[in-house]
């Protein structure tokens, strides 16, 4: 592997997590409840995203920079593991568990949607 690639790999993780970082406030801004919604929000969109790179045939190189730097930065499996205990700990069981089955439920959904997506290119 290039040195090249790990350039792009560090810049494309940078702007992952500053990605996440927006979107998660914009999101959570606006909903403005106890329920992470920003953080849901984020991870959906990634899923979706990584759904579709694998209903494609792309170069490793790409796969690697889009799949593992860009949105595995971008996308947050401990956050959104963090915000639920937070909430359990707050006494909201039924918003940790509807963050839990929204997370696995909407993720493979947006997964699938994704491949979808790929098969109509």
């Amino acid at each position: 592997m290039s040195p090249l690639v790990w350039v792009w790999a560090g810049l494309a993780g940078g702007l992952g997590a500053v990605l996440r970082f927006l979107v998660d406030r914009t999101v959570a801004r606006r909903a403005a409840s106890a329920f992470p919604s920003g953080t849901l929000v984020v991870n959906l969109s990634g899923t979706a995203v990584l759904g579709l790179m694998s209903g494609l045939v792309l170069p490793a190189e790409v796969t690697l920079l889009v799949g593992t730097a860009l949105i595995g930065s971008y996308t947050t499996f401990s956050t959104w593991m963090l915000e639920t205990h937070r909430l359990a700990e707050e006494r909201q069981f039924g918003t940790a568990a509807a963050n839990i089955v929204a997370g696995i439920v909407l993720g493979l959904t947006a997964t699938e949607f994704g491949r979808w997506a790929a098969g109509l290119l």
